[in-house]
C-alpha cells in the first residue's frame, strides 16, 4: 500500500480533529526529519489541524493534545526499519518499540501508548529512514526530499484535496 493510501485510510472519510507531532533532534541531521515536516507545514492554514513541533520532549505536549480532543494523532519521526534513506513508512503503536526511534527523553512507547488510552484513539508514526543521525549533521539530500513530499501529501489529504 502506498504511503498515501495508507494515509487515506487511517484519516478515512467524514470529519476529524488530527494533531501532527513532528518529533526529533533538528541538531542531529535526519533526526529531525518530524521537525522538518512540521515546519514546511505551518504556513498552511488547514481546519481542524493542530501542528506541534515538539522535538525531543513529545510527552511535555500531552495536555495540549488531551486538551485538543483529537480523533487521529500521527508522529512524524526518524525511524531505522531498514528500509532505503529517505523511504517513508506508517506504523502502528504496537511496532514503535521495535524500530530504533530517534533520541527521547522518554520513550515514544509510552507517550503513544497514554495517548491512545486516554482518548480511546489510534496513534500511527509515520517513520522516514534515516541515512545519517550524527551531533551537526546536514540532513541529507533523501530525507530533505522526503520531507518536503511528506508535507505535500499531507497538506493535500488534510485540505480535502
Amino acid at each position: 500500500m502506498s504511503l498515501e493510501a495508507g494515509l487515506r485510510e487511517y484519516f478515512g472519510e467524514g470529519k476529524w480533529k488530527v494533531v501532527l507531532i513532528g518529533v526529533g533532534n533538528p541538531l542531529r541531521g535526519d533526526d529531525g526529519v518530524g521537525v522538518r515536516i512540521i515546519e514546511q507545514m505551518q504556513a498552511t492554514q488547514l481546519p481542524d489541524v493542530m501542528l506541534l513541533n515538539t522535538e525531543t520532549v513529545p510527552e511535555a505536549f500531552t495536555g495540549k493534545v488531551i486538551e485538543y480532543r483529537p480523533t487521529h494523532v500521527l508522529l512524524l519521526d526518524a525511524s531505522n526499519f531498514r528500509g532505503e534513506p529517505g523511504e517513508a513508512r506508517l506504523i502502528e503503536s504496537s511496532r514503535i518499540g521495535g524500530q530504533a526511534v530517534s533520541t527521547h527523553s522518554l520513550p515514544l512507547t509510552i507517550f503513544v501508548s497514554y495517548i491512545e488510552k486516554t482518548l480511546g484513539i489510534r496513534v500511527l508514526l509515520l517513520g522516514v529512514q534515516p541515512k545519517v543521525a550524527e551531533f551537526y549533521a546536514e540532513m541529507s539530500e533523501e530525507v530533505a526530499e522526503a520531507a518536503e513530499k511528506i508535507s505535500r501529501l499531507l497538506i493535500k489529504i488534510l485540505g480535502n484535496e
